[in-house]
């Protein structure tokens, strides 16, 4: 905890008689009646700020605002962490329960991301092929089968990232079909893709379902289901009511979740992260309109014991893994995150489940020297409540990335304050262009990590995570952004 005892003798005699006349950051800055200040901090004036920027240093103003805030009666109550730290000198400059372990939410993402990155390399990317088996005759009858071939692609037909369309991808394979001269298909349309064997899998614990005003729901693999309009229905009965707790099924698995509170209006939209069966199937609708008969149907084949010798027709290349991380984390994509979770738990263990993919970033942390005291990893999103991490855990593995070859795309993937992302509408005045960081939000949980660059040139690593505050996000937002700003001086 910081402690600003030994700046009051240094402080007293050149600021007594002007703080006698002006409110002080040694005050506490906020009224009691905080939820009547319209989100106001009450900031001191331009003049009063000045004054503390000539008596005090950077690093005084950074503590006594942390002081300051331990007193403020929408953090008073919670249970938070901060440091900032000083990746050349390997020194924390402040720190307040940096080693207490806290709910992060999608800050999360940070490692999920950076594991992907150190493990497949910035320029990995998902293949979805079209083949066929089989021989073409000289009417253009393929007597043999169309394969869909797919390797986890998590933007597949989401447009994220400057991913294509389902229908660009569907025109792309038709010019496949009409280069080999296949005008009928005496066969099947197979989907074959080992990876989504495991998808179907028991859910993390304590995961957070509606997380800003959008119920989250994972599932498997779509089948024939649009995962645009795929929805599930909740039906209110005549006696409705918040107390009870409401139980959501998803339809491609057995577990049962719940909510404490049902604030929904009886229509829960799911995000599914793959769609090889919806893309087969339309497919062969598309070529079925546009008069390519296929005479079979779309089946799925995962496992292959006499495999059919096939011919490459086309491949669908998904945007690289760099592009993916920007989306992601710039946006927070819950879907990416679970996504590349369990792509490196495919490409290290062979096993697409949360549970690989839980196993090897772990183990990816432990070999990069994380601190894993307080560290609960449970998913790669940070949906889930059982999630924990220590402030000071975040600003050490943030400081052993600034010597990776792909620091530089990793920092660019993080939103910027008051620029872009979650950031955007966060430090629109001091700063603006500066912070560089990734946001977590759940109820009563606000994080925020990453790095800073000061006014004197520096880069600074900080983390700041807060649990059960009071009062609005706006407001903790505020406070945070209250924290930070003198540390911009540094």
């Amino acid at each position: 905890m910081v402690n600003f005892r030994k700046y009051i003798s240094g402080v007293a005699v050149l600021a007594a008689g002007f703080f006698l006349a002006q409110s002080t950051v040694s005050t506490v800055l906020y009224a009691p009646g905080y939820e009547n200040q319209n989100n106001s901090l009450n900031l001191p004036s331009p003049i009063t700020s000045m004054v503390e920027k000539t008596v005090l240093s950077a690093k005084e103003l950074v503590d006594i605002n942390v002081n300051t805030m331990m007193t403020d009666p929408v953090l008073k109550n919670a249970t938070w962490g901060f440091v900032v730290y000083d990746p050349k000198t390997k020194k924390i400059i402040s720190s307040y329960n940096e080693n207490t372990p806290l709910v992060p939410a999608s800050t999360t993402k940070l490692l999920t991301t950076e594991t992907a990155m150190s493990m497949l390399g910035e320029n990995y990317r998902w293949n979805t092929q079209l083949e066929y088996s089989g021989s073409v005759d000289e009417n253009g009858v393929l007597n043999g089968n169309l394969y869909i071939v797919g390797s986890g692609d998590p933007s597949l037909g989401t447009n994220k990232a400057g991913a294509w369309a389902y229908r660009d991808i569907i025109s792309d394979f038709k010019e496949g079909l009409s280069r080999e001269g296949i005008k009928k298909v005496n066969g099947d349309i197979i989907i074959q893709t080992a990876l989504f064997k495991g998808n179907i899998s028991k859910l993390p614990e304590n995961v957070v379902w509606l997380e800003n005003n959008n119920y989250y729901l994972p599932a498997g693999t779509t089948r024939e289901i649009n995962p645009a309009n795929e929805k599930l229905i909740v039906k209110k009965s005549a006696n409705f009511s918040n107390e009870k707790k409401f139980f959501y099924v998803s339809p491609y698995n057995n577990q049962m979740v719940y909510a404490d509170k049902y604030e929904g209006d009886g229509i829960l939209t799911t995000k599914l992260p793959d769609a090889p069966a919806y893309l087969a199937n339309s497919f062969r609708t598309t070529l079925v309109k546009s008069g390519i008969p296929v005479t079979g149907k779309v089946t799925p084949k995962m496992t292959d014991a006499n495999p059919e010798s096939r011919k490459m027709i086309s491949v669908y290349k998904s945007p690289t893994l760099s592009d993916i991380i920007y989306y992601t984390n710039q946006h927070s994509d819950n879907g990416l995150a679970e996504a590349l979770l369990k792509t490196v738990g495919f490409q290290s263990l062979g096993d697409q489940t949360t549970e690989s993919g839980r196993k090897v970033v772990t183990e990816h942390l432990k070999k990069e020297g994380f601190d894993m005291m307080g560290l609960n990893y449970i998913d790669g999103s940070g949906l889930s409540r059982s999630n924990n991490v220590t402030p000071i855990s975040q600003v050490k593995f943030l400081t052993s990335l600034m010597d990776e070859k792909y620091y530089k795309t990793y920092l660019n993937s993080l939103p910027v304050g008051g620029q872009s992302g979650t950031l955007k509408r966060m430090f629109n005045g001091a700063g603006n262009g500066q912070i560089y960081a990734k946001t977590g939000t759940l109820n009563r949980v606000k994080t925020l990590a990453g790095y800073m660059k000061t006014n004197t040139g520096k880069t600074l690593v900080f983390s700041l995570l807060v649990n059960n505050y009071t009062g609005s996000v706006d407001m903790v937002k505020k406070r945070m952004e209250k924290i930070l700003e003198p540390a911009l001086d540094l």
